[in-house]
């Protein structure tokens, strides 16, 4: 269950969103789950936009969001979904999951948000059984140093005041190296939904956890 100290309240972002989340990203979604089956944890389920896309051979998700409004949609989207959805509260920093107990582990536009990337990403490694992989597509620090510097301006003044919580700067695809995951397959492209959002670096890929 989500502690005090890291509860998340957003409804106002949550609604925007929910509003506002493109079909242009649809097919990223699809390649992130495609290779998954048996039993997965989605961490930052939001509204459910991945569910429909969970292949036959999942035979069953825990998705993980603690947003009221968003895990509320979740809870609709998951009734929808073709395969089984429970959706539940709870942090990234303390998943609601016993030690090894699923094949697989999600992180979709959520761990640019995470208070603490580090812990949330030891718990995806505490849950995911060895030999388990964690399947991640997020934006993440652009590499030339202009974009850099933009992004991180940014996540130090307005941004995560204005994007439930939201970071432009983390390199998250070295976070997932440090956390003890060996990466297996990334690759980087720039993505915008649509005007005026600028085109923003992502990463999409497959870590193994030991």
């Amino acid at each position: 269950m989500a502690c005090a100290a890291e509860s998340v309240n957003h409804p106002l972002f949550a609604r925007i969103y929910m509003r506002t989340a493109s079909s242009k990203e649809d097919r990223y979604r699809r390649e992130l789950l495609a290779a998954l089956e048996g039993e997965v944890i989605e961490v930052g389920a939001g509204h459910g936009l991945n569910f429909s896309f969970y292949p036959e051979a999942v035979k069953r998700v825990l998705a993980v969001e603690p947003e009221r409004v968003l895990r509320e949609a979740a809870g609709e989207a998951a009734a929808e979904a073709p395969i089984a959805v429970e959706v539940v509260d709870g942090v990234a920093a303390t998943l609601p999951a016993a030690d090894e107990s699923f094949d697989a582990g999600v992180a979709s536009l959520v761990l640019c948000s995470v208070p603490d990337q580090q812990r949330a990403l030891a718990e995806l490694r505490r849950v995911i059984r060895p030999g388990g992989a964690l399947h991640f597509y997020e934006h993440v620090v652009a590499h030339p140093a202009a974009g850099r510097g933009l992004q991180r301006l940014a996540d130090a003044t307005f941004w995560p005041r204005v994007s439930g919580g939201c970071h432009l700067s983390r390199d998250t695809e070295t976070a997932i190296a440090e956390a003890g995951f060996e990466l297996e397959s990334s690759r980087r492209f720039n993505f915008s939904a649509g005007p005026p959002v600028p085109p923003i670096p992502h990463v999409l890929g497959v870590a193994r956890r030991p």
